[in-house]
């Protein structure tokens, strides 16, 4: 399994958000290519990147932050956050993002992402973000009728490098992760699944190797890392290692 350290981008800065609100943001640091870097050196092999205010723009806003991370990350890097049109994935696909992550246009456009996977084999993800099962886009301020499960069976045959599946109720809570929908939907479809939301301790990423270590690709943590819960290092070391 991968470990993806998480730098969430808003006005420039990395910060950690409260179930997805953008009033209730923590900043953690100012300099998100020096944060990068500090991940790389800890020994991470990506690194997970969301605009947050892109999110809810619908289109790139933090670009300049990015692009400081793109210079000082010398792992590959998934970026998601706003990319809802062929030319915005061109763009950070041709930039040196190695996988966009779209999300909102995946409910609302899913031919696009057929689209993109056949013109970007392996390097598109598919971002689903879940509260009480259900698919929340344009940055979780809206909340759709179409479960996570079936939104994911949509793609089964679309060629995405992976689902990223987080359950809003967990996000920067620092509670855990939702082991049971998450193992889930893994068990449900063919395509790889990361797990992102709620991941808060040594423990938990325990917990997730010893269910899910031949079920997912992954999985990403961002407030514990700031906090100190998790260090980049051991979580890299016990998720690579067999169980």
């Amino acid at each position: 399994m991968i470990f993806f350290p998480a730098i969430d981008l808003k006005d420039g800065q990395c910060v950690r958000l409260l179930r997805g609100e953008m009033d209730k943001a923590t900043v953690f640091a100012d300099d998100p290519g020096a944060q990068a870097r500090a991940f790389v050196d800890q020994g991470c092999e990506w690194i997970h990147v969301v605009d947050l205010n892109g999110a809810f723009a619908g289109k790139p806003v933090n670009a300049d932050a990015v692009r400081r991370i793109l210079a000082e990350a010398r792992v590959p890097v998934q970026l998601g956050g706003g990319i809802r049109t062929l030319e915005t994935i061109d763009f950070w696909l041709e930039a040196g993002v190695r996988r966009v992550i779209l999300g909102t246009v995946a409910l609302r456009d899913p031919d696009l992402v057929c689209r993109a996977c056949a013109r970007y084999p392996g390097r598109v993800a598919v971002g689903i973000d879940a509260k009480d099962g259900f698919v929340a886009v344009e940055g979780w301020a809206e909340v759709s009728r179409i479960t996570a499960h079936d939104l994911a069976l949509r793609f089964e045959d679309a060629g995405v490098a992976a689902i990223i599946f987080t359950d809003i109720a967990r996000d920067g809570l620092m509670a855990g992760p939702n082991l049971d929908s998450t193992l889930a939907l893994a068990q449900a479809i063919s395509t790889p699944v990361i797990a992102s939301g709620g991941v808060s301790s040594m423990d938990d990423l325990r917990a997730l190797k010893a269910r899910g270590g031949a079920l997912l690709e992954g999985v990403i943590s961002g407030r514990a890392i700031y906090d100190g819960a998790i260090k980049v290092g051991d979580a890299v070391a016990l998720l690579r290692d067999a169980a």
